[in-house]
């Protein structure tokens, strides 16, 4: 079958790293799977047009909102993931929740990435709660042995008044206002440091190398960086919000900060106590081997798949 999957592409952000495992889970089904930016496309003519120049049968959207209006009314069945800012933000705003809300009647099945997404989606649109499943997000971490990590510091400077204790901010610039902002507190704040989107598994090695992974979103689906972090054995330090929190328990895979104050007293805190690391660490890992299992999504993803092959009676 060939397939339309439509996300919000900014290259090694959440959302893209979850369309390209999707993608790859489907392709490994024998599916022909077109991955596209839905900022590419500003009405749902211009899906209906791209749809019949390439002979498109099905389609996939990742975040209900930014993709899956588009896909509304293109007569091919289609299937929905929620993204994080669809049902943490988006569905706060009337219009938009009216639009996501005629999405679901039309899709034939939702995904969620946790129960409380679900739970969220169901209150909001309960004609759609019997198409709503769960399926956490896999994790599969490759960290790039070849990857020099005192080469990699060299370059970036980093802080030389306490050359143990520093942050480092990785990421590809999506916003040029924001990135303008962060950029010049990054110039006041020793220690501090920017750098720029790498290819996954110098990502996945730079992780492995660090003390602890920082998740400060003030909104999340389901963060990728946070799991992997577990996987490759790194603490997480992550802002208590319903994402984070549905993946981090609190001392146990993980420490959980609503401030800033909060967050340097749980690092000198994870600094200072090394059982305490060792702890989130071990359940961190056994967390991920157990819940985000990459073989489960992938036949997740094989079997809704397969309701987009059949008519909506069958």
């Amino acid at each position: 079958m060939r397939l339309l999957f439509l996300a919000v592409l900014r290259r090694h952000t959440g959302n893209a790293v979850t369309a390209q495992r999707v993608r790859d889970h489907l392709e490994a089904a024998g599916h022909v799977c077109i991955l596209k930016d839905a900022f590419d496309f500003e009405s749902p003519s211009e899906i209906s047009n791209f749809i019949k120049a390439e002979n498109l049968e099905a389609a996939v959207a990742l975040h209900l909102y930014r993709g899956g209006r588009l896909l509304q009314g293109n007569g091919i069945p289609f299937g929905i993931i929620f993204g994080g800012t669809d049902l943490n933000e988006d569905v706060n705003q009337g219009d938009k929740n009216k639009v996501m809300g005629k999405v679901l009647e039309e899709a034939r099945f939702a995904v969620a990435f946790t129960e409380s997404m679900k739970e969220t989606a169901q209150r909001q649109w309960p004609h759609a709660k019997d198409k709503i499943y769960v399926q956490s997000q896999g994790i599969a971490t490759v960290p790039n042995t070849a990857f020099n990590w005192n080469t990699f510091l060299q370059r970036s400077e980093w802080h030389q008044e306490e050359p143990n204790i520093y942050m480092v901010i990785v990421g590809p610039e999506v916003d040029p206002v924001f990135t303008r902002e962060v950029k010049a507190k990054v110039k006041r704040t020793p220690g501090v440091r920017l750098i720029r989107e790498m290819a996954q598994e110098d990502l996945h090695a730079v992780m492995k190398n660090c003390f602890a992974l920082v998740n400060s979103s003030v909104s999340e689906g389901m963060s990728a960086a946070i799991l992997e972090a577990m996987d490759l054995e790194v603490p997480v330090l992550a802002r208590n919000i319903p994402g984070n929190s549905a993946v981090v328990k609190h001392e146990v895979t993980g420490l959980l900060f609503s401030d800033p104050q909060e967050f340097v007293q749980l690092a000198k805190r994870l600094v200072s106590d090394p059982a305490l690391e060792k702890t989130i660490v071990a359940n961190g890992r056994e967390y991920v081997r157990k819940y985000h299992s990459w073989q489960e999504e992938r036949q997740t993803y094989r079997q809704l798949v397969r309701t987009l092959e059949r008519s909506p009676e069958d």
